[in-house]
C-alpha cells in the first residue's frame, strides 16, 4: 500500500506546535496596508489557532494523528 500524502496547501498555512496545536495566520494582512491602523498592523502579525471544529479536518489533511 502506498504512502498517505499529506495536502501541501494545508502545509503551507497552517503551523503544528510543540504540543500540537494548530496555528494560522490571520486574513487581511496582504495588502491596503495605509487605511488601517497600527493597532491593527499589529494584531495582524500573531497567529490564531485553528478552531475545534476545523482542526480535526486539517490534521486529516497533515496526517497526523
Amino acid at each position: 500500500m502506498p504512502k498517505q500524502k499529506t495536502k501541501k496547501s494545508i502545509v503551507k498555512r497552517v503551523k503544528v506546535t510543540a504540543r500540537g496545536k494548530l496555528i494560522r495566520h490571520k486574513a487581511g494582512a496582504g495588502h491596503l496596508k495605509s487605511r488601517k491602523t497600527n493597532s491593527q498592523l499589529r494584531r495582524y502579525r500573531k497567529g490564531l489557532e485553528v478552531p475545534a471544529a476545523f482542526a480535526r479536518q486539517v490534521r486529516r489533511m497533515l496526517r497526523i494523528g
